[in-house]
């Protein structure tokens, strides 16, 4: 009796926890096999990226293929996004605000001089997802950016990016909210 009444307790607790950190839960059956907590929904807009649309939204199916704790999804239209996505003709960037939030720039200057259209939206919303860039890198490293040079078309993150992004999705809902903070990330 205990145990059934501290098992309801905690997934009441946790369920509250990831619904105030703007993710999803649903219960499973007990012994069911179900996950107990869905992916946190981060949205995206990029009405604004002009050209490089289907390009962020190949960046975006590539993340969701690859973790597990995150999943991005377009905004619907009249929702406020948790991530801008914009065009511009400067070099490639994020201004991260807090852990999945910030504005993601998809400068041409890097697209002009023979870089992955893909490989940089992946790349730009890693940054959105916690993660730094890795310069020098390889090719084989999402984050390694531009020191990969223009021949590198990879857009996937490798195994030690996927289990940043789902540490940092996983100790988000173990933590509470904290002040927002700004961090732009030039690449």
């Amino acid at each position: 009796m205990y145990s059934r009444v501290f098992v309801r307790g905690c997934t009441a607790a946790l369920t509250a926890a990831l619904t105030l950190a703007g993710g999803q839960a649903y219960a499973a059956s007990p012994g069911s096999g179900d996950q107990l907590l869905a992916a946190r929904v981060v949205t995206y807009d990029a009405g604004a990226s002009a050209e490089f649309k289907a390009a962020v939204d190949r960046g975006a199916a590539i993340w969701n293929e690859s973790v597990d704790s995150v999943e991005l999804r377009p905004a619907a239209a009249g929702q406020r996004a948790n991530i801008r996505i914009l065009a511009d003709n400067g070099w490639p960037r994020a201004l991260t605000t807090s852990l999945g939030n910030g504005t993601v720039y998809i400068g041409r200057q890097a697209v002009n001089e023979g870089y992955d259209t893909v490989r940089i939206s992946a790349h730009e919303l890693g940054h959105i997802l916690g993660l730094p860039d890795r310069k020098p890198g390889p090719c084989t490293s999402l984050m390694s950016g531009s020191s990969a040079g223009v021949a590198c078309t990879n857009p996937y993150p490798d195994a030690a990016e996927k289990a940043e992004v789902e540490g940092n999705f996983d100790a988000a809902l173990a933590r509470p909210a904290s002040a927002a903070r700004t961090t732009v990330i030039v690449d």
